[in-house]
Formats: structure tokens, C-alpha cells, sequence
């Protein structure tokens, strides 16, 4: 009997070995990138983005896969059973305000944001959507359930596929937003615990619910894409981006005082890499820092610098490798520092290329009228852009009274498709292709009239208003300088998010301020009065009426009276006076 269990024993040692019976062990078929960059904004506040990339070389959707090492395999078998091409959800609290802040990025609109590309073997894509966002709505501990055909759209030229795909059908493709969907504690936690080493080793130390949430901008996302395995492309793998950026006030963090460092904004530091992580760096934006006029001072001083064309521009970054062990000699914790030699007001960073604006004039809970302001502050180059439109259905677009002006001229886009909403089944969709020219500010409007709401379609609070989705632009913005290709996998995880094709130009999409608008509604304290009345009056008639069946009267009997009397009635006698 032991020569029996033995023997089985080393038999199944034998088959859960790495390399199968008695082989090598294999390269590992997933890898995991953590990369932190700290960039100081031209308003002076900080802006750290965190990414988490793991990359796994597997077939989700021909392999039966059932063992799961570095990605979670909650989103993998979403992405097998719904036959999900790609799939990107955001949810941020805040705006990103580009003017002041610079072009960001990884931009996301205020609220919450799922558009999710399909394969072309899914026979209902609207089932598919609604069962997926209801589980993403478990997953992440967010309100995505209230996402459905009143909030959901196809865009026909927005949001193109970011991996590995050639898609031309857009009826594969679903885009919703939420708008009020409000991030807390309990959205942080879940995406935390996607991460190999959750929050207990590697950057991911760092990420503290209590300081996170007490900044200015705060954006999570998950992105979700196949990519080419290799430089043929002939296999396919999966990439998992995990993204969240936190904008700091540095005057409140630092006591009035630009200077910062780790520990003042996560109120942590680094003491280890990922053990599951095969790469972990921390960059640190000091393109200010030049040889003639040198403002920063980096302490500890990095390993290594990186220089890299982003968003148009040559940008230099201070790199610290977590993984080398020269970086720990001196201390057990990494402490980041920056210091500014000497006080400045703003950084000297030219205004973003391409920003836009929106707001909501007129007067009354008529009519209204809708306005975006684009502006291509880039000297000498025209480039065009696409402009997404998601107007609710209770909010009647007039398309006869949309005007596109550019320097006092009229602007005739080059596309245009509208799809008219339908009340209560599906909302406005409008897409253009507009020529920005050279220096330039265009100027959208499109008037809209409010509709009358069913008294059980209004909000809690209607008296605050109705959300409507930011406009969503997407444009390929001409490059001052000439940005040379770069390997993706040796480039940081930041710009390689949006590759560009040439080095000509970069891809760029921005999102506007969501609207708020009020629209008729009624007295709500009308019901609450005539119930007030009603049972007021109810009250009193009713309790009187009852009072006159159920109450019995008696005759009361005149006393004889006390003592008191009586001797009154003597006293009274004596002296000859009548009784009482």
C-alpha cells in the first residue's frame, strides 16, 4: 500500500511540474508593468498617473481557459462569455481643466463612462451590453445598471478601436454615460483588487483611499485590448491597463509651498517593487530643469533620465528603477522630493493645441440653446476634428438652427450624421467632421426645446437639475516637433496607450464640461398640502360626527351639599336670612 501512494505521489509531481513530464520550465505566458509619473502642471499643482499593465499571451476566446495568473479572472471570463473585442470603463470625479492643467493624458469625462467594442459572432449586441453592464455594475460597485437604451448610443466615427482590430461595422459598438455617477471608497476598492499584489507591495502602497479622494481631479479606469504577441503579429495577446490620475493642490498639501514630495501626497512612501512585476519605474517630469536655468531639485538623485516626444512636445523625465538594487542601498523607503530653488508663479508651458468649452444659454424653461467653443491655437497647421453629441431625449434638438462659425464665416462640416432621439427609448446622436483652421476659435450652436416629464420620470431632487453628457472630441493634432517611433514595449506605459502612425502628428480626445440643465417642473409641495388639508379636515369632521354616535349624555342630579353648607344653612337660620 505505501509503494502504492508513492508512487502516486510522484506521478503527480511529475505532471504539475513547469515543464510537463520532466521538460524545461517555459517562459511565463503573462507579465506584469507598473509605472508611476509625477508631472507638475502649469498651475502649479501635481498630477500623479498611475498605470498597471498586465499583458497575458492567450487566446480568450478559443482557449478554454480555466487557470488565471496575473489577470483577474472576473474580467476574463466576462470577456469570454460576452465575446467582448474591447472594453474601456472610466470613472472619475472632477474636471480635468485643460487650460490650466495642459493636455492630459488619459482624459475622462465627469461620471462614468463604458463603451465596449464586440465581436462580429454576437447575435443580440443590445443583450450583450445590457448583461455586461449590469455585472460590471457588481464588479465595481457602481451604479452602471442604470445604464440603458435612454443613455446609450453607436457611434459611427468616434471611438475607433484602440488594439488590434479591424472593424468597420459600428453597429458592434455601444457607448453610454453617466454623468452624476459620483466615485467613492467603495469604486477604489474593487479596482484595487484587480491588481496582482493588490494594494500590499509595489506602487500600489501608495494608493490610499483617504488622500486620494482629497485632491482636485480624481480619474480610475480599466482598458481592456488585444495587441499584437510580437513584431509579425501572427498572435494575438490580451492587455489589461489599469490607469488612475489624482491632481494635487501643492499649497494645501505643501503649506503654501510648491515643493512636494511622496510622503505629503500619499502620506507613504516605496519600500519594494511588485515581486510579480517584471518592470516598476517612477517617473518624474523635470523638463523645466535645463542647463541655464535649473528651477528643480530632484532628491534622491535618479538612476537614469528618459527623454520622449509627448503630445508634441520633448519632454524629460528623472527615472527611478524599483527593481535595481542600487536604489535601496542607501535607504529602505523611496521618498521622492522636489524643490523649487526659487519661488515661481506659473510654469512657463504653452497653452494646449486643441481645448474646448460648452455651455447653456438662454432664458426660461422653454427653449434653449446649446453652445461649444473649439479653439486650434496651433500657428500655422489646420487639422480636422470629430465632434460626438449626446443629447437627451427630453431636451428636442432643432438641427435646422445648428450653425458652425469660424471666423465670422460659416463652417460646413465635412460629415455629418444625426440620429433623432425617440422619447423614452433613445437619445439625440450627432457627429461631425469639422475643419479647424490655423489659430482659430469655432463656435457650435444648436437650439433645443424642454419637454414635460411624467411626475414619476423626475429625480429626488428635480429643483437641481438634469445632467446632460460632455461632447466628446477626437482629432490627430500636428506636432511642432518631429517624434521619432519608439518600441512600445520599451517606451513608458504613457505614451503608448494612443500609438501614432507617423511622427507627424498625435492623437488627442477631450471632453467637455457636462451641462446642467433645468427644465419645467412642477410643485411638488402641492401634494403634500392637500394631503395636510385633506386629513385635517377628514380629522376633525370625522372625529366630531363619531363623538355625536358613540357618546351617551346623563342627567345630573342637584346635591344635597357637604357640611360646609350646612352650617352655612344654620348660620343663616339664626340670623333669620333664607338658606341656600
Amino acid at each position: 500500500m505505501a509503494w502504492a501512494v508513492a508512487a502516486v505521489l510522484g506521478l503527480l509531481l511529475l505532471l504539475g511540474s513547469p515543464g510537463g513530464c520532466g521538460g524545461s520550465p517555459g517562459p511565463p505566458r503573462d507579465s506584469l508593468r507598473e509605472e508611476l509619473l509625477l508631472s507638475p502642471l502649469p498651475s502649479g499643482d501635481i498630477a500623479a498617473t498611475f498605470q498597471f499593465r498586465a499583458r497575458w499571451d492567450s487566446e480568450l476566446h478559443r482557449e478554454g481557459v480555466s487557470h488565471y495568473r496575473l489577470f483577474p479572472k472576473a474580467l476574463g471570463q466576462l470577456i469570454s462569455k460576452y465575446l467582448v473585442r474591447e472594453l474601456h470603463l472610466s470613472l472619475t470625479q472632477g474636471f480635468w481643466r485643460t487650460r490650466t492643467w495642459g493636455q492630459p493624458y488619459l482624459q475622462a469625462p465627469a461620471g462614468a463612462e463604458l463603451w465596449v467594442w464586440f465581436q462580429d459572432s454576437v447575435t443580440d449586441v443590445d443583450k450583450a451590453w445590457k448583461e455586461l453592464s449590469n455585472i460590471l455594475s457588481g464588479i465595481f460597485c457602481a451604479s452602471l445598471n442604470f445604464i440603458d437604451s435612454t443613455n446609450t448610443v453607436t457611434p459611427t466615427a468616434s471611438f475607433k478601436p484602440l488594439g488590434l482590430a479591424n472593424v468597420t461595422d459600428h453597429h458592434l459598438l455601444r457607448y453610454a454615460v453617466l454623468p452624476r455617477e459620483i466615485v467613492c471608497t467603495e469604486n477604489l476598492t474593487p479596482w484595487k483588487k484587480l491588481l496582482p499584489c493588490s494594494s500590499k507591495a509595489g506602487l500600489a502602497v501608495l494608493l490610499k483611499a483617504e488622500r486620494l479622494f482629497h485632491t482636485s481631479y480624481h480619474s480610475q479606469a480599466v482598458h481592456i485590448r488585444p495587441i499584437c504577441r510580437d513584431a509579425s503579429c501572427l498572435s494575438v495577446s490580451w492587455e489589461l491597463r489599469q490607469t488612475l490620475t489624482v491632481v494635487f493642490d501643492t499649497f494645501s498639501i505643501g503649506q503654501g509651498k510648491r515643493d512636494w514630495s511622496l510622503f505629503k501626497m500619499f502620506s507613504r512612501t516605496v519600500t519594494e517593487a511588485c515581486p510579480l512585476a517584471s518592470e516598476s519605474k517612477i517617473y518624474v517630469d523635470i523638463s523645466s530643469k535645463t542647463q541655464e536655468n535649473e528651477l528643480l531639485e530632484v532628491t534622491p538623485p535618479p538612476l537614469s533620465v528618459h527623454e520622449a516626444s509627448v503630445q508634441g512636445d520633448r519632454r524629460t523625465y528623472a527615472v527611478y528603477d524599483l527593481l535595481s538594487p542600487l536604489l535601496f542601498n542607501v535607504s529602505r523607503s523611496l521618498n521622492v522630493q522636489l524643490k523649487w530653488k526659487r519661488p515661481q508663479d506659473s510654469l512657463d508651458l504653452s497653452t494646449p493645441v486643441l481645448h474646448a468649452q460648452r455651455y447653456v444659454s438662454g432664458y426660461g424653461l422653454q427653449t434653449g440653446e446649446i453652445s461649444t467653443l473649439i479653439y486650434n491655437t496651433h500657428p500655422y497647421r489646420a487639422f480636422p476634428v470629430i465632434l460626438l453629441e449626446t443629447v437627451p431625449w427630453y431636451l428636442r434638438l432643432y438641427v435646422h438652427t445648428l450653425v458652425i462659425t469660424t471666423k465670422g464665416k460659416e463652417n460646413k462640416p465635412s460629415y455629418i450624421h444625426y440620429q433623432p432621439a425617440q422619447d423614452r427609448r433613445r437619445p439625440h446622436l450627432l457627429e461631425m467632421l469639422i475643419q479647424l483652421p490655423a489659430n482659430s476659435v469655432t463656435k457650435i450652436t444648436i437650439q433645443f426645446e424642454r419637454a414635460l416629464l411624467k411626475w414619476t420620470e423626475y429625480t429626488p431632487d428635480p429643483n437641481h437639475g438634469f445632467y446632460v453628457s460632455p461632447s466628446v472630441l477626437s482629432a490627430l493634432v500636428p506636432s511642432v516637433l518631429a517624434m521619432k517611433a519608439e518600441d512600445a514595449e520599451k517606451s513608458p506605459l504613457f505614451t503608448s496607450l494612443f500609438p501614432s502612425a507617423d511622427g507627424s502628428s498625435y492623437f488627442v480626445r477631450l471632453y467637455t464640461e457636462p451641462l446642467l440643465v433645468n427644465l419645467p417642473t412642477p410643485d411638488f409641495s402641492m401634494p403634500y398640502n392637500v394631503i395636510c388639508l385633506t386629513c385635517t379636515v377628514v380629522a376633525v369632521c370625522y372625529g366630531s360626527f363619531y363623538n355625536l354616535l358613540t357618546r351617551t349624555f346623563h342627567v345630573e342630579e342637584p346635591s344635597r351639599g357637604g357640611l360646609a353648607k350646612r352650617l352655612a344653612n344654620i348660620i343663616r337660620k339664626v340670623r333669620g336670612v333664607p338658606p341656600l
